[in-house]
């Protein structure tokens, strides 16, 4: 009998950098998140120092051309859907109210100004236009006495009467107020000292699934996920992530900046997801969640969480790991950050080490259970791919590894698309600056296919010399929406302040 034909491999995919617009300003935010009008060929990126959003005039890809401004003093985000351009933009204390901005995306007039939550980061629209939520991050002032700690929550604007006669509503997490203990049991972080559970609890990144009613907010420090239903403005439920066990075959990590270059393996250590962004699409008819993992540690006025495995005070419990001294030698886990929450048994031993970020791409359903995770496989990729870029810093060249014992790679930027019937995650690797591609189209036979760098190490990162850097804001334009008629990728870099036109293609 013929024997069976092999599943076919996806197609690999390909990444070359077609033009690029500098803003000239290094390590000042000059270019972070980016959005795409496709009726006028124009992107949209955040330019954090100017207090703006520059307006370019894309129809040549390979000549990005800057056309315009918008005001948007406090800017972090901005997206763009049908007439309106919306844009996140915190107060000057942070801790205040900040406000969305929306323009006509023909004029480039603001139409209205609306509040929101404190420290909006991030905004995005509906497919249909009709909705814009705000992820209100609402990170403390600091955690000394008499510092203002506000309330996370998430804002949803109703444009269904056009951006003149938007109005905006609170999703607020008051709910979960006097609940705190119940909500870390379940394997939420609510570790603020003296915060509420609305005040702990900080929005980072929204996505909305295919039928425009129910929101996916990433609750980054807090290892979670929020439900949001739009229409009612409320949050429907909280959903904790839990951890990657670094331990499994796959699942390993490089932990140390001191150990002669790219070692990955296997270690006795937990990585708490705390993803940034996230991104949703719909497979066999079902919702699914793609989050980029890239960690983050509080570290405030009067808290700070970040502590070395080494540290006097990390005291390991000899009954749960074997060979505690030689587990703090810089070389193997004495260099890694962890959080100083980390669990202790009564004697004040840790007895699990809990770092921050899985330094992956994950998968979950609508529930928030795992489908897939790209295990180690990122910090493989980039060990092999550019090796002079692995694990290291964005903002200096020679210093590959320097950021092992840090969350790797720092997967963050994160956006889906289709091409040809197949659909991809396109994820920024925050530290190294490289673009890694996934193909999720059946999520849990999901596999890396792409990887694209546009990093130069004989250049200047100061001097702007050294090509993009860390990427911030990563946005997929379709072919059918494209200048060129080509799937091309929009890169926001948030270190180099430049934004950067990728073209997308497919290889078999």
């Amino acid at each position: 009998m013929p024997q069976a034909s092999a599943r076919p491999s996806p197609p690999k995919v390909d990444l070359k950098p077609l033009g690029t617009y500098n803003t000239g300003a290094f390590d000042e935010g000059g270019s972070e998140i980016v959005a795409y009008d496709a009726k006028r060929f124009r992107a949209f990126s955040v330019n954090a120092q100017a207090g703006t959003v520059d307006v370019l005039d894309i129809s040549n890809p390979s000549s990005p051309e800057k056309v315009g401004t918008l005001a948007t003093p406090g800017a972090n985000s901005v997206a763009v859907q049908g007439g309106t351009i919306a844009v996140a933009e915190q107060a000057t204390d942070k801790t205040d109210r900040g406000t969305v901005a929306l323009f006509d995306p023909a004029t480039l007039k603001l139409v209205k100004r609306l509040d929101a939550g404190a420290l909006p980061d991030m905004v995005t629209l509906t497919d249909d236009g009709r909705w814009a939520l705000v992820a209100n991050e609402g990170e403390p002032e600091g955690y000394c006495d008499g510092q203002t700690d506000p309330q996370g929550s998430v804002s949803v604007i109703d444009l269904r009467k056009g951006a003149a006669r938007a109005t905006a509503r609170t999703a607020s997490f008051t709910q979960y107020d006097g609940k705190e203990a119940a909500l870390r049991k379940a394997g939420i972080r609510i570790f603020g000292p003296g915060a509420s559970a609305s005040q702990d609890l900080e929005p980072e990144y929204v996505t909305v699934d295919r039928k425009n009613r129910t929101a996916y907010v990433t609750l980054q420090e807090n290892n979670a996920l929020a439900v949001v239903d739009i229409r009612s403005a409320k949050v429907k439920k909280l959903l904790p992530l839990g951890l990657k066990d670094h331990s499994r075959r796959g699942q390993g990590l490089d932990p140390s900046d001191d150990d002669g270059g790219p070692k990955i393996g296997t270690w006795p250590v937990k990585g708490m997801y705390l993803p940034d962004s996230i991104a949703s699409y719909t497979a066999r008819k079902s919702t699914y969640l793609v989050t980029a993992n890239e960690g983050d540690a509080r570290d405030w006025d009067c808290f700070a969480e970040e502590v070395r495995v080494k540290d006097d005070s990390v005291v390991l419990d000899p009954s749960r790991f074997a060979d505690p001294d030689s587990l703090k030698e810089d070389e193997n886990l004495g260099r890694l950050n962890i959080t100083t929450t980390s669990p202790r048994n009564k004697a004040g031993q840790v007895t699990q080490l809990q770092a921050f970020g899985a330094r992956s791409v994950t998968i979950r359903d609508a529930a928030g259970r795992l489908v897939w995770d790209s295990g180690d496989r990122l910090e493989r990729l980039t060990s092999m791919i550019r090796p002079e870029f692995f694990n290291a810093d964005h903002s200096e060249n020679g210093s590959a590894d320097t950021r092992s014992d840090n969350k790797g790679p720092e997967p963050e930027g994160l956006d889906i698309g289709a091409i040809h019937g197949r659909t991809y995650a396109f994820v920024g690797l925050e530290r190294n600056s490289g673009i890694a591609v996934a193909d999720v189209t059946d999520p849990r036979r999901s596999s890396l296919v792409g990887y694209g760098i546009n990093r130069d190490d004989t250049g200047d990162p100061e001097a702007g010399t050294a090509g993009d850097l860390g990427p911030e804001g990563v946005h997929f334009v379709a072919a059918k929406d494209s200048p060129n008629r080509k799937p091309l990728l929009l890169v926001g870099n948030e270190i180099s302040g430049t934004t950067t036109v990728w073209q997308v293609s497919l290889r078999h």
